[in-house]
């Protein structure tokens, strides 16, 4: 049978958002037809709305509505310590965690040669700038995910913010989770977590 048109490009289209396969996308483009037209004008709305609104923060690359984002409003936030992740969800992550009142600069993706992405493609001159500019900046925090663009991309960090005097640069400690099995980790984990391993006791 042949594939009507629109059904066919709108598959596409939601085959190009992270975690939806062909047969995921061509569902949620058939169910698109059993929506009322409210439902499918406010899908619409929405979506031009986020495009139109939304924008990163011109300070830390996190996404707002306004001129600078939420955090870096804040007053009461440590503005002596910066975390470095990769992308805005990581620092919606970290806010739901409620374990960090700092500063967060977000670079929008990790240096990946299989990908094309260089060091200019990355939200890293900005974070040069920020350090330059804020005489209270004492630690760099790198949260980049434990992988191999994550540990590329923290390798660089490091070594470009050791320019900077009296800062002191720092990476997430990282290693077996909480009810993991040995068995099941990975080597690079069980390596960084025998390499962080700490003392018993006193």
């Amino acid at each position: 049978m042949e594939q009507l048109k629109s059904i066919e490009n709108l598959t596409d289209s939601l085959n190009k958002l992270p975690s939806i396969g062909k047969k995921s996308a061509e569902r949620l483009a058939y169910a698109v037809l059993e929506m009322s037209d409210d439902d499918i004008n406010e899908l619409v709305n929405n979506i031009i709305s986020v495009k139109k609104d939304i924008h990163v923060c011109p300070i830390c690359g996190m996404y707002t509505s306004n001129d600078k984002c939420e955090i870096c409003q804040d007053d009461t936030r440590d503005k002596t310590t910066i975390m470095v992740v990769s992308y805005p969800k990581d620092v919606i992550a970290f806010e739901k965690s409620k374990s960090f009142n700092g500063l967060y600069h977000v670079l929008n993706g990790v240096i990946s040669t299989n990908k094309g992405i260089d060091i200019d493609s990355l939200n890293i001159l900005s974070l040069f700038k920020r350090i330059k500019e804020n005489n209270e900046v004492k630690e760099i925090i790198i949260a980049t995910n434990p992988n191999i663009d994550g540990e590329a991309t923290a390798l660089y960090l490091n070594k470009k913010l050791k320019e900077f005097e009296n800062i002191n640069v720092t990476r997430l400690a990282y290693g077996l989770p909480m009810g993991g099995v040995l068995d099941y980790t990975d080597s690079l984990t069980l390596a960084k977590s025998l390499q962080g391993r700490q003392k018993i006791g006193d």
